[in-house]
């Protein structure tokens, strides 16, 4: 294969489907009876859990799934049947997200692909009028970002976020205690994940070129020979992810944006090497960054995949700290005589993440992680990711929305 790069637009055209040509929104509320009908974009481990918890909810919030795509032929398939089992039908099955969006019966679409094509399917969906859940890293580009946010509020879609931090009851406790004033002022937000087995080492063996549509898993990449690996453990490639910045610290950083009412980033500096895991990798195995917010606090986050010394994450305020691991809050570190008296955080429910996006698809509300919090922490992960990349602090221009060094 030549090593050229397929637009968006091209292959949406070679797909059968003009990028939004035809299609009608629909900017109705859903009824409490009607049955709303979702399509699957990627259908790895996390659609797997996805199609569970649908399940789950079938009755409840009356759902069904009527469409799967899937560049690889095995795990569509395999998705199909978990379809028919918990819903009583096949599913439509297709290899290109163009066919699936243009079908009348997917009202919202779930997008659980490889990091590089999440935003660039979710604006296609934005402009086909479907509601959307996308999985996170939500973006790997600000501009794609801004982009999908514009056509999310100009077409007044329903955009969920894989986020779920947002929807568990300790963070929400979390933010209370905070906004009480009961730490005083907070400077630091210290988070860590630590881990020593190859969670990324997918098998590949049973990966044939003739299962695989190549040319719609490259849909908007450089169009390079076949490679399982690239498809299976695409985790590791600079062409598929920003590395583990946007692969884990979207989750942690978004949960600081959260409990500490900020959106985004000042600037940005970050370091990390390939230091254990020699395997082919483009990505760091062990990587810390240091992330300034004009709120006035600091948040550093660190990841190694080498050694398993765990995890933390800890919120400091001159009165004492909140341990999110232990779900407890103490004087530990506060100044002397007015340290905050020790506690646990108040049991606050977990909301179903997944029932939140239904329940907003027919309410119109916004749903808990809302594509705005999504564009907050892509660009947060963005800039860090392009700090390891240049070696140098990177600063955002809200006004402008760009990343930029300086």
């Amino acid at each position: 294969m030549s090593d050229t790069r397929l637009s968006r637009r091209g292959f949406l055209a070679a797909s059968g489907l003009a990028a939004g040509a035809g299609l009608i929104l629909n900017r109705s509320a859903f009824g409490a009876n009607d049955r709303i009908s979702i399509g699957l974009i990627g259908t790895g481990d996390r659609c797997a859990s996805h199609i569970v918890e649908l399940g789950k909810l079938r009755e409840s919030n009356n759902v069904e799934i009527t469409g799967l795509c899937d560049v690889w032929k095995p795990n569509r398939e395999k998705s199909a049947a978990g379809v028919e089992k918990r819903f009583g039908k096949k599913p439509f099955q297709t290899s290109r997200f163009a066919e699936l969006l243009a079908r009348d019966d997917v009202q919202a679409v779930i997008i659980a692909t490889p990091d590089f094509a999440h935003t660039p399917i979710m604006i296609e969906a934005l402009k086909a009028g479907k509601d959307v859940y996308v999985e996170k890293p939500m973006s790997l580009t600000v501009e794609e970002a801004s982009e999908a946010l514009d056509l999310a509020r100009k077409n007044e879609r329903v955009v969920q976020v894989g986020t779920q931090r947002r929807s568990e009851g300790c963070w929400k406790a979390a933010k209370k205690l905070l906004a009480t004033g009961a730490l005083g002022t907070v400077s630091r937000v210290s988070a860590a994940n630590f881990f020593n087995h190859p969670r990324w080492a997918r098998d590949f063996s049973n990966c044939k070129e003739e299962d695989v549509d190549w040319a719609a898993y490259l849909f908007n990449r450089p169009m390079v020979p076949f490679d399982p690996k690239l498809l299976r453990r695409w985790h590791l490639y600079r062409m598929c992810t920003n590395g583990i910045s946007g692969l884990w610290m979207t989750h942690l950083i978004d949960a600081c944006h959260n409990v500490m009412s900020a959106s985004y980033p000042n600037s940005a500096v970050a370091h990390g090497g390939i230091y254990v895991w020699k395997d082919g990798r483009e990505h760091t195995d062990t990587f810390h960054a240091l992330v300034d917010y004009p709120e006035g606090f600091l948040f550093d986050w660190a990841m190694g995949l080498a050694n398993a010394s765990g995890t933390h994450y800890t919120i400091h305020g001159v009165y004492g700290t909140i341990d999110m691991e232990k779900k407890t809050y103490s004087g530990a570190g506060g100044e002397e005589g007015k340290e905050i008296a020790a506690g646990v955080l108040e049991a606050i429910p977990d909301e179903n993440h997944m029932a939140n996006w239904l329940d907003c698809i027919r309410s119109r509300q916004r749903p808990t992680a809302d594509i705005e919090f999504g564009h907050q922490h892509s660009v947060a992960t963005i800039m860090a990711a392009a700090a390891l990349e240049s070696g140098q602090r990177m600063r955002y221009d809200r006004e402008q929305r760009r990343i930029f060094p300086g």
